[in-house]
């Protein structure tokens, strides 16, 4: 007769705990599973955040260097302009001298 008792389904009560259990324990993986998929989240945001401000930076950066460019360019026309208003007076003054000595 002892087998007889092994050979019964179990009571409900115990049937209920172990599918409770279940439940539980799936719920507990759902919610790691949700927080390792918010902590991706986060790193990814994160990552976007530190991508945009670098992106900034890198924009701020490239306002800066156009300005400058901007400003050695003109500088440089300046200087052009200068160095042809100092060839054209040397030619001068090399044709005065010139004109000087032939007399």
């Amino acid at each position: 007769m002892a087998d007889s008792a092994l050979d019964r389904p179990e009571p409900k009560m115990m049937t209920g705990e172990v599918t409770l259990k279940e439940a539980i324990a799936r719920l507990g993986k759902a919610m790691e599973a949700l927080e390792d998929a918010v902590s991706a989240r986060l790193e990814h945001d994160q990552d976007y955040m530190e991508a945009e401000a670098e992106v900034q930076r890198m924009n701020a950066d490239r306002a800066r260097l156009a300005q400058e460019l901007d400003g050695a360019e003109a500088r440089s026309e300046r200087l052009q302009e200068v160095n042809r208003e100092v060839s054209r007076r040397l030619v001068t003054a090399m044709e005065t001298i010139r004109a000087v000595l032939d007399r």
